[in-house]
């Protein structure tokens, strides 16, 4: 529907008649016209074609919906604007997490534990859920990186997630990604109580875009760039960052934890 709806915008905004649209692709115009209604699946070619037509201005790029239609659903529909428009443009990310490793930095079996737990979810749906965390981490290791922020509370060192290799090789994984000068790991003290009502995450965008939150909770996560919603986070935010540990100190949090889970 919105590559669709995209479709429709640029080709009006043009001036172009479905038929101008269906000559350039190379179709016919009752093709055009499945495409805008949405009840036709675009093609790769259709895409590129499109992208050729009317260039990857803005926010528009229509290999990126096309690869978003055909790609495995791999997360929650609510999270999918974060992951595709906002994480991977924003300069800054910062991130607090009262109950575990944040989603960019888990390893792989870590992962796969937590998502096993859903309720009702397949081993299939686990893993393109696994996938997708692989592929939303690639952003960490761009030649431009977002800086990245991140508060966890000291309680996720001694939950157990799977067993005692899952925990060392994710808190070895922590020790390692941390030594990347774009990335900065604190942990919190667990009497810090400001934190409890849930994960969020702020996102400083460019060109003097408005930062952009994401708050989870249990049944739906909520995206927003409201004035005083966004105040409203970065200020527990800061409370939060009053209780943590400097990140020397953090450290040696983790390499003593990790050598409890023997």
């Amino acid at each position: 529907m919105r590559f669709g709806a995209e479709m429709r915008r640029l080709r009006l905004a043009a001036q172009l008649s479905q038929t101008a649209v269906a000559r350039r692709l190379g179709c016919t115009q009752t093709q055009i016209s499945r495409l805008e209604s949405a009840s036709r699946t675009p093609s790769r070619s259709d895409a590129e074609r499109l992208d050729l037509l009317f260039g990857t201005t803005g926010n528009t790029s229509f290999v990126r919906l096309y690869e978003r239609i055909i790609a495995q659903p791999g997360g929650p529909i609510w999270f999918q604007d974060w992951i595709e428009e906002i994480e991977p443009t924003a300069l800054i990310l910062r991130s607090w997490d009262p109950l575990l490793v944040p989603g960019l930095l888990q390893t792989e079996s870590y992962a796969r534990h937590v998502l096993s737990q859903e309720p009702q979810i397949t081993s299939q749906e686990v893993e393109e859920n696994i996938e997708a965390r692989v592929q939303r981490r690639r952003i960490l290791d761009r030649d431009d990186p977002p800086l990245f922020l991140t508060l966890v509370d000291a309680g996720m060192l001694s939950r157990p997630v799977g067993d005692s290799k899952v925990m060392r090789d994710q808190l070895d994984y922590l020790l390692e990604v941390t030594q990347h000068p774009t990335i900065s790991l604190q942990i919190v003290d667990q009497r810090c109580l400001l934190g409890l009502l849930g994960a969020f995450m702020i996102a400083e965008l460019p060109n003097g875009q408005p930062d952009v939150i994401h708050a989870d909770s249990s049944a739906e996560g909520h995206n927003s760039a409201d004035p005083s919603l966004v105040a409203s986070i970065w200020k527990r935010y800061e409370a939060i960052r009053g209780w943590a540990y400097p990140d020397h100190m953090s450290l040696k949090m983790i390499q003593d934890a990790r050598q409890k889970w023997t």
